[in-house]
């Protein structure tokens, strides 16, 4: 039986190389995206802690300078908070734009897996047909055989 051999194979690997990066990529900007989005919870705790501390400081001894410099903190967090979800956005456009390159060559690779599918089964169809025909040549060379022999006795 001969062997199969599907003359696109290489096309087969490079999709599969590039599904396979797509993953990697995919999966980093995942990471990004949750980094991203630790950092704003982290400001945003952090913004709780200076909330927490404007109280206090309002209900201790007035201070009119740690108040101050507290309001200040207070507004610098909603300032990185703002900054930090215009980040988290970018992160998740990456990841959308990952997920969409990802799609796109598994469904490449996908189609021509199918190809591949189709070649083999082709192949199948056509060493059947070859073995058919011989088997048909080896019966008509057999029989041949006989005749040939029944002639030469008879």
């Amino acid at each position: 039986m001969a062997v199969f051999r599907y003359k696109m194979q290489g096309i087969l690997d490079v999709k599969e190389k590039l599904e396979n990066r797509a993953k990697q990529d995919f999966a980093e900007a995942n990471m990004k995206l949750e980094a991203e989005k630790q950092k704003l919870f982290d400001l945003q705790q952090k913004k709780e802690f200076y909330l927490d501390e404007g109280v206090r400081l309002r209900l201790e001894l007035i201070d009119v300078r740690k108040i101050r410099e507290n309001k200040m903190a207070v507004m610098k967090m909603d300032e990185y908070i703002k900054a930090q979800n215009i980040e988290v956005n970018k992160a998740g456009k990456l990841v959308e734009k990952a997920r969409t390159a990802l799609q796109q060559v598994m469904v490449e690779r996908k189609a021509h897996e199918k190809l591949k599918e189709s070649a083999f089964q082709e192949f199948l169809k056509e060493e059947q047909a070859n073995e058919s025909m011989e088997i048909d040549q080896l019966t008509t060379y057999t029989h041949g055989q006989k005749v040939m022999q029944q002639k030469a006795m008879g």
